[in-house]
């Protein structure tokens, strides 16, 4: 998308844009992630030997979300590495499904189901997992809820700013108050919080889950100055589309190009090796940063894709829990 495609969304009647930059747009806004040369760190890390294996081998790895989608795939991967992995989930079923298979590929997994929506039992688990293995090396908060509806609709649904807030802040803030005493004692620690490109593009209707995120992204990057000289990171990895559960009711991401779950995990690997305080796709910068320094027209944009995608019928039906407020576990 050039200069002109944007100046078209900005100032053109909805009804005179056509499908094809709004595509192209879309396609734009969800690159890989390669936020630095891949290909040469790649080289360096063949060169070295540095692999995967080196970065996790002996770690307590613990990753939210593990039931499905990119934390089960990571899971995964990072268990054939030789990390100690700990799956985190709501359901204890499909924990030790993913457990089951890591064990037979010879790696090593524990289960520890967990509402994450409920504090008092995120903090029991947390003790338990130390009480258990003594501490945690890596903290990957990957778990989350995304919901679509615009403020018009939301006026009476608090309980949606409420509930997506506790599951993509509040969750992975009581993680990291429970983690971090006992890395900062051994004098390593990593934190990754899976974010959103969202955060940098702002779109409409996806107020209460951007909210969220970028709760976390801030509390996260003020943390990081705090904890640095200790050897603690926090990583954010703000995630472009990823075809899993969490986006298949919102029926406008059929059009749109999408990261598989082993490109997301690929991403969250890197970071494990990598320790980079952020990845973000190119794009998602580019954004932020056009964004920051001139707000307006990106106001303008952003309200034509308003205007171009309108509420779902999950949106606008009454009950609390809809198509369009997922949960990924």
């Amino acid at each position: 998308m050039n200069l002109s495609d944007i100046t078209a969304l900005a100032t053109k009647p909805v009804a005179a844009i056509s499908a094809k930059p709004l595509a192209v747009f879309a396609s734009v806004m969800n690159t890989p992630i390669k936020t630095r040369p891949i290909y040469l760190q790649t080289v360096v890390d063949a060169l070295t030997g540095y692999t995967l294996e080196d970065a996790v081998a002996g770690k307590v790895v613990v990753i939210t979300g593990a039931s499905a989608g990119i934390g089960e795939t990571t899971a995964r991967r990072i268990g054939a590495a030789g990390g100690e992995v700990v799956l985190v989930a709501r359901t204890r079923e499909n924990l030790e499904r993913v457990a089951d298979d890591i064990r037979a590929d010879g790696g090593t997994a524990h289960v520890y189901p967990c509402d994450l929506s409920d504090l008092d039992a995120i903090g029991a688990m947390a003790d338990q997992v130390l009480a258990d293995l003594g501490h945690v090396d890596i903290l990957i908060n990957n778990a989350g809820r995304s919901i679509r509806r615009s403020l018009e609709l939301s006026h009476d649904r608090m309980h949606d700013y409420q509930r997506t807030m506790q599951l993509n802040y509040f969750a992975p803030v009581q993680l990291i108050l429970k983690f971090t005493p006992g890395m900062r004692e051994r004098g390593f620690g990593h934190i990754i919080n899976v974010s959103s490109i969202g955060v940098q593009t702002k779109l409409p209707r996806f107020g209460a889950y951007i909210a969220s995120k970028s709760a976390l992204d801030g509390l996260c990057d003020t943390l990081q100055g705090e904890t640095v000289s200790e050897n603690i990171t926090f990583t954010t990895v703000h995630m472009p589309l990823v075809r899993t559960a969490m986006i298949a009711p919102t029926k406008m991401y059929d059009r749109f190009p999408t990261l598989t779950p082993e490109q997301a995990a690929a991403t969250l690997c890197d970071a494990i090796m990598h320790r980079p305080r952020r990845l973000s796709p190119p794009s998602g910068q580019l954004t932020a940063l056009t964004d920051a320094l001139s707000p307006r027209p990106f106001d303008l944009v952003r309200n034509k894709v308003y205007s171009m995608f309108g509420e779902s019928a999950a949106a606008q039906a009454a009950p609390a829990e809809t198509a369009e407020s997922v949960v990924a576990e």
